[in-house]
């Protein structure tokens, strides 16, 4: 039956997880130069019309029909046929309802992957990837893992049990950290990369977006509960808990190391919180949150420094805050999750297969996502070109792809 008070729990979620694309495009439109703060927001803006249509016509189906050799949906739910208001079973919610809020999923992921390629993408290749990673990255791996396929029921690999992802690790953002690490090495570096000044153009932007990412994930993850109980209200505070030691920890090391608290340090350390929280908030205490956001901001921090040896030109840091702290919220789910919550013990109390589980599902989606973000982006690279041209990039994506300019000067 439907439960009014979990179906407006759940919509309003939603409507909280659409808030963190606004909240991405200002802490991406705040870390880039000047001349990019406008393409930069676009990126994000136009992914809510993009794949809000393409979640509507085959997305929602790939990811939640029928299940197809546990690798993908079926046609099931083509064009939202036979979605209505009756609940799925063992859901207290509106199938609608519960369409939507997996929409947002959809929506924000691909957006993360665009700081990878920050700077450099052509506007026309970037539509057509979004359409074709949402299609074949993210529909299947949702499926995988939430939609029936063999990540979150392994007995069909002769492994019982299945890989335990309350709100997201695997599917959103392995996915987009390990996706983000094959398009920068496809895209090569800026013009100008270890040579020119290439920092951020407005901290208050990064701050301000970090809040409103910071805010709407509590709909990301206690969402996640589908219901108006005590595992969203856990969720909740596991959430919050990892963000604030996430960065607690990533400003003490940036203090340490380069001798001030960094801001963006800060920033970026809370969204690493929220990252590795992630697949574990409906699944952990609120102790083992604080372990989590610790390695999130220590793992992550350590990420950055190994990306800039390294000369590896993923400009906002996608791979080290998504990828790292994604496959750390990962582990830790498989270390610290309890029966409590979650009906399955990890191997701190006692339960060492379910981090061997994890890490398989890892491992998988780790190979999937960079092997066919890579091949997507060789296809599109030789049949429209993925990079503006050298002058396009001097004058800004703002000018050179859109004619306009975010401020008037």
């Amino acid at each position: 039956m439907i439960d009014t008070g979990d179906t407006a729990w759940v919509m309003m979620s939603s409507a909280m997880v659409l808030l963190m694309l606004p909240g991405l495009a200002f802490f991406y439109g705040g870390l880039v130069r000047r001349k990019n703060v406008l393409a930069t927001i676009m990126q994000s803006f136009i992914i809510m019309g993009i794949v809000g249509v393409q979640w509507v016509l085959w997305g929602y189906s790939l990811a939640f029909g029928s299940d197809i050799g546990h690798f993908i949906g079926g046609f099931d739910y083509i064009g939202l046929r036979g979605v209505g208001l009756e609940p799925l079973e063992g859901q207290t919610i509106p199938h609608l309802s519960f369409m939507m809020f997996q929409g947002m999923f959809a929506i924000i992921t691909p957006a993360l992957i665009t700081g990878a390629f920050a700077e450099r993408i052509k506007f026309s290749t970037f539509i057509i990837f979004v359409l074709v990673w949402s299609t074949v990255v993210y529909a299947p791996v949702a499926h995988w893992v939430w939609g029936g396929g063999w990540i979150g029921d392994m007995s069909v690999i002769g492994i019982s049990g299945g890989a335990l992802d309350f709100a997201g690790g695997n599917v959103v953002h392995i996915t987009s950290g390990v996706g983000a690490l094959a398009a920068a090495l496809v895209f090569g570096r800026r013009i100008g990369f270890g040579t020119e000044p290439m920092g951020p153009n407005n901290l208050i932007l990064v701050v301000l977006g970090t809040g409103l990412l910071w805010f709407g994930w509590f709909g990301f993850n206690a969402g996640s509960a589908l219901a108006a109980d005590g595992i969203a209200a856990s969720a909740f505070v596991a959430t919050n808990t990892a963000a604030a030691m996430g960065a607690v920890t990533w400003m003490t090391m940036s203090w340490i190391v380069q001798g001030k608290p960094s801001v963006v340090g800060a920033a970026s350390g809370a969204v690493a919180g929220l990252v590795a929280i992630t697949p574990a908030a409906g699944f952990v205490e609120p102790m083992p949150a604080i372990l989590i956001g610790l390695g999130a901001g220590a793992f992550s921090f350590i990420a950055v420094q190994l990306r800039l040896k390294w000369r590896l030109d993923d400009a906002l840091d996608v791979w080290a805050v998504h990828g790292i702290s994604g496959t750390w919220g990962g582990i830790a789910v498989g270390i610290f999750a309890t029966a409590a919550l979650g009906g399955v013990e990890g191997l701190w109390h006692g339960n060492p297969a379910q981090l061997g589980i994890q890490l398989i599902a890892i491992v998988a989606t780790w190979v999937y996502a960079f092997v066919l973000t890579f091949v997507i982006l060789k296809v599109l690279d030789v049949t429209m070109g993925i990079r503006v041209t050298k002058e396009e990039e001097a004058i800004g994506l703002d000018m050179s792809q859109h004619g306009e300019l975010p401020y008037a000067d």
